[in-house]
């Protein structure tokens, strides 16, 4: 995988979960359980996490600053 790869992904990723927590607030109000949907947001957020620990090793291995847009976690 490239670093560019890994970026889009984690973005791509990102943006599903803010859409899944929007659907689970939808849910909560409806009075529906939302197990099922809160353990597919927990999947979603370790499979950002483990993007993100690949991205650090990259950039590490790679000794650039990431081009990522929107990231918060990498000191630039």
């Amino acid at each position: 995988m490239t670093l560019r790869f890994i970026c889009a992904e984690i973005e791509r990723l990102r943006l599903q979960i803010r859409g899944q927590q929007k659907e689970t607030l939808t849910l909560q109000r409806s009075g529906i359980s939302t197990a099922s949907a809160e353990l597919l947001l927990a999947r979603t957020r370790a499979s950002v996490d483990a993007l993100c620990i690949r991205r650090g090793q990259l950039v590490r291995e790679l000794r650039i600053v990431p081009l990522c847009a929107n990231d918060s976690d990498v000191i630039r």
